[in-house]
Order: structure tokens, then sequence, then C-alpha cells
């Protein structure tokens, strides 16, 4: 496969500095070099050139930096189409609020194709809101909303061109849940398996599902992993920890599943914070996650202690 890192410093959607070092730490964790171990070709196209903000204003005061985070989405959507063409972008992140752009761009791609687009959402939250519903103002808590095409983003962020249909997105992990969210999942059929379906079912049970969905739809799978997917016993590195996430079991599992399927498209690294981190055990946990995804089995893991 020809991977094409892309990174994204971007951390004005989230309320805690630090996620714009995040490209930097993936690459020093040796991220190309482990896609290179595995066969792949890997082009690291270098990092995008933060945009000049928009001028945006909203009656939801509590909302800060809408002007960055509209240039931001309207700049990466462009880019995910582009570098889609020929390749599997992978997207260093940055925080959440750049996969309004990734997954707008990757969906117009797939439209191109004739194909329809699936999301894979690996995270504690559901990032369903609007601009109408944020109460914290971060931004990178409404990409979800945008790119199935909720009302509210109108006049502000660039138009989506092909929206994501709700039913093709499934979230794994959740598990910090606003009431604006809990009604808009329920009214879009999103699918959401929060943590205590995984404790019931187990992972390998509720991925399963969704993986064939996307096979008998000939669709494309593009994966958004948030680190605090994650238990933040096993990553740290997150502004936005919430306790009782994935093991680093669990995590590698989905990993291996996903390879197994040979349907992920692209793939979005986002929340790392590397100011938060121990010694760059985050970093270094996404690294080998990612190339689990990529073809790594266990007995081609190295052994790591901290």
């Amino acid at each position: 496969m020809h991977c094409k890192l892309i990174g994204v410093p971007l951390q004005e959607g989230a309320s805690r500095l630090g996620c714009e070092m995040g490209p930097s730490a993936l690459r020093v964790a040796g991220l190309a070099h482990a896609l290179r171990e595995l066969g792949h070709q890997v082009s690291d196209l270098g990092n995008i050139q933060p945009p000049n903000a928009k001028e945006a204003e909203h009656s939801n005061q509590a909302i800060h930096h809408l002007g960055e985070i509209i240039a931001w989405t309207e700049l990466l959507t462009q880019v995910a189409y582009k570098e889609s063409v020929d390749g599997a972008p992978i997207f260093l992140g940055g925080d959440h609020a750049l996969s309004a752009g990734t997954v707008a761009g990757l969906a117009r791609r797939a439209a191109k194709m004739g194909r329809p687009l699936f999301v894979l959402w690996l995270d504690a939250h559901t990032d369903l809101h609007t601009l109408d519903t944020t109460e914290s103002g971060n931004l990178h808590g409404v990409p979800v909303a945008y790119f199935t095409g909720q009302p509210g983003f109108e006049g502000l962020f660039p138009p989506v061109s092909n929206r994501v249909d709700p039913g093709n997105v499934c979230m794994i992990g959740i598990r910090s849940v606003d009431p604006a969210e809990r009604s808009a999942v329920a009214r879009n059929g999103i699918t959401v398996h929060d943590m205590r379906a995984i404790d019931e079912h187990g992972v390998a049970a509720l991925l399963r599902g969704f993986l064939k969905r996307v096979e008998q739809a000939n669709g494309l799978l593009h994966v958004s992993l948030d680190v605090d997917f994650l238990d933040p016993a096993v990553a740290p590195a997150v502004g936005t920890t919430v306790p009782g996430g994935a093991t680093f079991r669990e995590a590698h599992l989905v990993m291996e599943m996903l390879h197994d399927s040979g349907l992920v498209s692209s793939l979005d690294l986002v929340e790392l914070n590397p100011f938060l981190d121990e010694r760059g055990r985050t970093a270094t946990l996404l690294v080998d996650l990612t190339a689990s995804l990529m073809g790594r089995k266990v007995l081609d893991r190295p052994t790591r202690s901290f």
C-alpha cells in the first residue's frame, strides 16, 4: 500500500494546548519506519501549514477559534480529496476537529468512485455537537455532526458536497455523551457501541458485524482513532481523559481485524498531546497500533519496557 503521511498541527479545536506537536511525536516514534518494515511505500508529505482564519461569528458565545476551524476544514477537505486518489492518507493530528475536513474530502472521493464511505469512530466521545448545542465551545466535538450533514453549520462551514450517511458510521469505545448528543444519536441511526457493549459482547463481535456491512456495500472504510478511545492507564497523552477505555489487547485486536478485512483506505490519528505523555509511550503505542492495522502480527511486535 502507498501510505501518505500528512501532518495536521491543529490544536484550536481543543481546550488544552499541545496537539500541534502530535505529528512530530508520531514521526519521532518511528511511524514511517514501522510502515516501511511491513513492505509499504511511504511518502511523508510534511505538515500542512495552518491556514488564515476566516471571518466568522456565531450566537453561541462559548465557541472559540471558529474562524480557524472553518479554515482548517476547508483546507483539509481539499487535501483529503486530492491525496486519496492514489494512496492511503494517514492524517497525523492534531485534535479531532481535523476529521470534519478529512472525512468530508474522503466522502467526496468515495462518491467520485461510485462507492459509499463508511466511518469507524474509535473514541470516548460521539463528537455529535452542532454549533448550537456545544456548551464547551470546543470544536473538536462537532466533526461527526458536520460530515453527516446535520443542520447548524450553514453559512459558516463549507457546504458538505457528499455527506456521510449516518447509518454508515459505527462508534466503538463511547463512554462520555452529552444529552444533546444522545438525542442526535437516536435521531440519526448511528451505530454506537459503548464500553458496556464491549464488556458484554466483546469488541470482536461488534466490529465483525460492521465490517460485514462495509464489505457487502463495496464501501471504502475510514478509521478515525482518538487517543481517548484507549484507557488513560495505557495512553495518558490526551487532554480529554475518560477512565474505562479500551485495553491494549482490545485495541490491537481491533487493528488486526481491520487489517484482515482489507477494507481500510484511510486513517486519522488524533488528540495526541505529547506535552502530557510519559517518555513517548502514547506516541509509541499509536505507532504500534497503526502497524497492526497495516499488517504487523503479534509475533512480529517488538518487546518494550517503560
